[in-house]
This record gives C-alpha cells, structure tokens and sequence, in this order.
C-alpha cells in the first residue's frame, strides 16, 4: 500500500473497520453470554409474570404449590361471586386468608356471623378473614363480588380472626423523598409481629398516580407475590423482578423469587393497587425491618431534586 498521505487515509479507515469488527463481535457476544444467562435464570427460578384469566366459575388462578410459579410456596385465587352465590374453605394442613376486594359479603366462621362492605380497593380499607388448618370459613355474596384467597402449609392451630379496616389503616410512605414520585400508601393486614403463628404475609398498596413502589429497590430471600388492580381497565403499570420487566395490567400480578430486586410503577393517570403476600421461610421470617435495599441507589435516600 502506498504510503502517501492517502495511503494513509486508508490505511486509518481499515483500522478503524477492524477495530469497529472487533467491538462489535465483542458486544454481540456479551449479549449472546447475558442472554444464556437469563434463559438459565428463568428456567431455575420459574415463571415470574402472569396473565390469568377467570374460568366460567369465575375463579382466577394465580399461583399454586404445583403450577408454573410453585417457588411462591403458596396458593392464591381470586373468585368474582355474584349475589347470593357461596363458597367455602376448609382446608387440612394449611391456613387460610380470606379478603374481600369489592362488594357485600357474609362471612361465617366458628360461631361468628359478619357483614363486610368494600366498594371498592381504592376507596375503602380491607376486611379479611384469617383461619388455621381445619378450620372453616364461608363467603355468602349479598351483592356481586370479589374475594382473594390466599393459603399455605401450616400445620399451627389458631383461632380465626376478623381483620377490619380500622385493624390494618393506610399509611403514607415515602413522601418528599426521590423527587416526590414514590408516594403510596400501605396497610399490613398481618405479619409476623401481629399473627407470629402464621406462615404469610397480607398487606395492600396503593400507588399515587405515576408514583413508584417498593422503591428505593430491594430484595429479601422470602417470595413474594404481587396481585395488581387498576382504578381504571386501560390502566397499566411496570412491574421490575429482577432484570426482567413487565406490562402490569388489571388483574395481573407478579411471581417474585426470593433475593430478587423488584420495584414497580404506575403510569401518569391512573391509580394502581397491589396485595402483597409473603411466604415466610423455615425459621426465617419476612419483618418489617428486612428491607435489603440496593446499594448501587441508597445514595437516594439523601439527594435533593
């Protein structure tokens, strides 16, 4: 090749050919190894997102002990009753939580016979009936509803309880902080400091419109599963478990391993609720204090927008 000034000139543009060649060999590769990564990752952990729908008995059917999402160790359902239908729980080796969503119910329990009222879950705080192996819990639908049914193995007797709304009041969280865009506000139904005897978690959040939660982004080593609800049905969200993200719609919800990140969000315009239910581990207990959040982002907690 001539050496001369355009020589030269061709021999610079050859480089940098090779040298662009090499870079992106190099970064097709590394998406090829990140994507073997989270094939091998999705096929350990199991499905994480869901998208059920309501059968013709009006039963929907989010996560059981042997379907695609077992790692959440728990069996959740959602039933929509029309008035006058009745359903009935009673299960051996497991409890059971019983939550209305919406409507006029009954519930009947022991000898306990109660009324329960929700128009709806952004408006009005959560009544749920919380029962031990054996025991038995019947739902009786004065008006059109819906309940979420939320059990797990646990051999522990207890005596029923009647949560209301005045035993689990929203709280805000996170006000002023991150730019102000992580407002919510939470309720825990119960956890282990309330029913120490329990194997679960039930709490609800409702997310300010375009608002974050569960930010900053944590983690802990119990699963946990979240069932989102919108105060509109064009309503949608994000929902973040580990690298992954997904389109949250009503009705859909998350299936989130244990040590997974997984913060959510909500779109400008619309309000999103979630029930969160965790699955305590054996001899390791979900609590209020274990709140493993990143450290790439606690720089947050002190900046100023």
């Amino acid at each position: 090749m001539d050496m001369n000034h355009g020589g030269m000139s061709e021999l610079l543009q050859l480089l940098k050919k090779k040298a662009f060649a090499r870079h992106v060999k190099v970064l097709w590769k590394e998406e090829k190894k990140q994507e073997l990564t989270n094939r091998k990752k999705e096929e350990t952990m199991g499905k994480v997102f869901g998208y059920p729908e309501f059968d013709e008995n009006g039963e929907q059917i989010l996560t059981t002990y042997d379907n695609e999402y077992k790692d959440m160790l728990m069996d959740v359902r959602v039933y929509r009753m029309k008035a006058g239908d009745e359903k009935s729980f009673q299960k051996t080796g497991e409890e059971t939580a019983v939550l209305l969503l919406s409507g006029s119910i009954e519930f009947v329990f022991d000898d306990v016979t109660a009324k329960a009222d929700r128009k709806d879950v952004f408006t009005e705080g959560p009544w749920c009936v919380h029962a031990a192996t054996e025991s038995k819990v019947s739902v009786k639908a004065l008006a059109d509803s819906e309940i979420l049914v939320q059990s797990t193995k646990n051999d522990t007797k207890f005596d029923t309880k009647l949560y209301k709304p005045e035993d689990a009041p929203w709280g805000y969280s996170s006000v002023g902080k991150f730019g102000n865009v992580a407002k919510r506000r939470v309720n825990t139904i119960f956890d282990h400091d309330i029913a120490p005897y329990s194997n679960m978690v039930l709490g609800e959040v409702l997310n300010d419109r375009g608002n974050w939660s569960g930010y900053l982004p944590h983690r802990h080593p119990q699963p946990e599963t979240y069932y989102f609800k919108f105060d509109r049905p064009e309503g949608f969200g994000a929902s973040f478990v580990g690298d992954q993200v997904f389109k949250s719609t009503d009705g859909s919800f998350s299936a989130i391993p244990g040590g997974e990140l997984h913060p959510q969000a909500v779109a400008p315009g619309f309000q999103m609720y979630t029930c969160w239910m965790i699955r305590h581990l054996d001899g390791n207990p979900w609590l209020q204090t274990d709140r493993n959040e990143d450290e790439r982002y606690l720089w947050l907690h002190d900046a100023q927008f």
